[in-house]
């Protein structure tokens, strides 16, 4: 497997819908290593494929660094609840913004062995399934961003106080 190269805001190939894989062949299969092996060399817990380039319906996640799920063609079928907090993006280095997701999110998809599974999470993972799969459609999260994006340094140093006052 190999590691390729994220794209970044203002990358073209983001704001594309991307299109349904028809078949696993190998090279799908090994576009899903390069995919996980991408996401956890940048500390990721989501990737979709037009953060490396392809067009093509498919995201990686795994928000506990044991569990990685490939999604194939992810379709959400319900969502419920709702959560608020800062959210981040490989395609968007060194940034955070505040987005509103849905707390529980249920999901069709098939895996690598061509059979469709379904995929429930809630917090952590739901919002990485809905950010997931709003790159297939061109969504970054950006565009849902209440307010201004932050830089992830200056977010640590004000979680990091904080923490401090909450100690006192």
């Amino acid at each position: 497997m190999g590691i390729r190269k994220l794209r970044t805001m203002g990358d073209d190939c983001l704001r594309k819908n991307c299109k349904e894989i028809k078949m696993i062949t190998p090279r799908i299969r090994l576009l899903a290593g390069d995919m996980l092996d991408t996401m956890y060399e940048a500390n990721g817990v989501g990737l979709a494929a037009p953060q490396v380039g392809i067009l093509k319906r498919m995201v990686v996640i795994d928000v506990d660094g044991e569990h990685p799920y490939v999604l194939i063609n992810p379709e959400i079928l319900e969502t419920r609840g709702e959560q608020t907090g800062y959210e981040g993006c490989l395609s968007v280095p060194g940034k955070s913004g505040i987005v509103t997701r849905p707390n529980y999110a249920k999901v069709r998809a098939m895996g690598l062995d061509g059979k469709e599974f379904i995929l429930e999470g809630e917090e952590l993972l739901a919002r990485a399934i809905c950010h997931e799969c709003d790159h297939l459609d061109g969504v970054i999260y950006v565009d849902k961003v209440e307010g201004e994006l932050i830089d992830n340094e200056e977010l640590e140093h004000q979680m990091e106080e904080e923490a401090i006052n909450e100690n006192e």
